[in-house]
């Protein structure tokens, strides 16, 4: 199916003070505008898919913003407003006494025909769930999957419109949303209400949601599940391995708990007495990650893949794109080329199953190493006691002050690792050795900058220590950017071992 793209643009640009809007009309690339920002006493800055434009000179005022306020819908708790029968957002940034200061003016677009390359799955029933960045096309995509299921399939549909992004401003809903009917949300923390209203009073057969983000938002989805209605939604994660570390939405896949086995058991399962395991059947079946407006990767059983994550293996998805022509291919994933923002933080997987880490920190920040998991998407947990891990991780200048956190990890037969320096770069290395990974496509740039932290890490350990401190083994030219910065709080180092395993060591003055 051919895509066609309905915008409303002159619509979008009628709320501008004149001078903004001629300036934006006479742009070349206006079909491509994503938003038009307007902060009191900068100059408007108009966005576009490949560029940025800032307005030299066109300083926003006050009168500027009460202009765009007059031209546009009420705000609601969230802060949104929208142009009546349209898809566009005006979201609005408040002082501290609640007067706008700012207005973040984004153009919303109905893409016909972008359903395709998943109609086959919204057939069968399922209960679908769409992961993915912010801006990379979900509302659009549950968009079209509501007209779909209204107008092509027959189905009783009614879209749960809490922000009025998917059916548009105003009481009557943008024609893009077919005869899917919507429930309006007058306050955002209200949303699981209007999710069992809609049930209880409607009698839908698909039930259609943006955004799950709280816990009870996840059990008013299970609730619906378990009524017999089919839910298509979106929810705050990237990837089905991001879903399954929150703790919040767990549950959407299935949740996780700790079982202690019996010595029978864990025996012939071959591994440790605790595990973890999925606690209920997903209440999607099907979770599709939007990699990309062209790209998606399908975990068509979302009940076996977490299973099986859970257990250590790494899944493959089904990898779908779209190409130039509008033709829908599946495509193996060894010959997917990845794009310079995924080869960042790419690596080799190994085929063989990896034993799944259940990782208690200690001197390591906890958010660094949830970023490192997420980073390479390793079956790895950060868990908050000692008892319910499988591996210490440890910052090698807290040793000292951990001796019975360590003698309780040697009693128990928990792997201690030790860290030299408390950063993502250094934790992520620790994960690849774990996982039998091979980390490609470093820069050196990350390199020298972790070198230097793990520099100043050692320099504060020996000012407080007084005690000599060795750093990684580093390249010449890295060795010498530690020298002069250790020289610059008075210390002594020096560069030992030999190449390629040289290093600098500190020593108290």
């Amino acid at each position: 199916m051919v895509q066609q793209i309905v915008d409303d643009l002159d619509k979008f640009l009628a709320i501008f003070p004149p001078d903004i809007k001629e300036r934006l009309e006479k742009d070349p690339d206006i079909k491509d505008l994503i938003e038009v920002v307007l902060d009191l006493g900068r100059e408007v800055e108009a966005r576009f898919y490949k560029k940025t434009i800032i307005f030299e000179n066109r300083i926003t005022t006050e009168e500027d913003l009460n202009y765009v306020i007059s031209q546009v819908g009420e705000f609601s708790g969230d802060k949104r407003a929208g142009i009546e029968r349209t898809l566009h957002r005006i979201s609005a940034i408040e002082n501290r006494h609640g007067r706008i200061i700012g207005l973040t003016c984004r153009v919303g677009r109905a893409v016909l025909g972008t359903v395709d390359i998943i109609r086959d799955v919204i057939e069968t029933g399922k209960n679908i769930l769409l992961l993915g960045k912010p801006g990379v096309g979900k509302t659009t995509l549950l968009r079209e999957t509501a007209r779909v299921f209204a107008d092509d399939l027959g189905k009783r549909a009614i879209i749960i419109d809490t922000s009025n992004e998917i059916g548009g401003d105003g009481d009557i809903p943008h024609p893009a949303i077919g005869r899917a009917r919507r429930m309006q949300v007058s306050d955002p923390l209200k949303q699981h209400d209007v999710m069992i209203e809609a049930v209880e009073n409607h009698m839908p057969e698909v039930i259609v949601i943006d955004e799950i983000g709280t816990e009870l938002e996840a059990k008013a989805a299970r609730t619906i599940a378990e009524r017999g209605v089919q839910l298509i939604g979106t929810a705050h994660g990237i990837t089905l391995e991001n879903l399954l570390l929150n703790p919040t939405l767990s549950d959407l896949v299935g949740g996780i708990q700790v079982v202690t086995l019996s010595d029978e058991e864990a025996k012939r399962r071959g591994t440790q007495k605790t595990v973890l395991e999925r606690k209920a059947p997903p209440t999607f079946q099907v979770v599709i990650e939007i990699q990309g407006r062209d790209r998606l990767a399908i975990h068509h059983d979302v009940a076996k893949t977490v299973d099986a994550l859970l257990r250590g293996y790494i899944v493959k998805p089904e990898i779908r794109v779209r190409t130039p022509e509008g033709e829908v291919k599946k495509v193996e994933l060894s010959s997917v080329e990845l794009t310079s923002d995924e080869e960042k933080n790419a690596f080799v997987k190994s085929e063989k199953k990896a034993d799944i880490l259940r990782v208690f920190p200690y001197g390591i920040s906890r958010n660094r190493l949830e970023k490192a998991i997420k980073n390479l998407g390793v079956p790895a947990f950060v868990v908050k006691n000692i008892s319910e891990s499988n591996c210490l991780l440890i910052l090698k200048a807290h040793q000292k002050r951990a001796k019975d956190l360590l003698k309780e990890a040697e009693k128990r037969g928990i792997t201690v690792a030790i860290l030299r320096s408390n950063t993502v770069t250094q934790i992520e290395r620790f994960l690849a050795e774990q996982f039998n990974l091979k980390l490609i496509n470093e820069r050196n740039n990350d390199g020298e900058e972790e070198a230097l932290r793990e520099a100043q890490e050692g320099i504060e350990y020996v000012l407080t220590h007084e005690e000599p401190y060795e750093l990684s083994p580093q390249p010449a030219y890295i060795r010498r950017l530690q020298h002069q910065l250790i020289q610059q709080y008075g210390l002594h180092s020096e560069s030992v071992g030999v190449e390629p395993s040289r290093k600098v060591k500190i020593f108290p003055t």
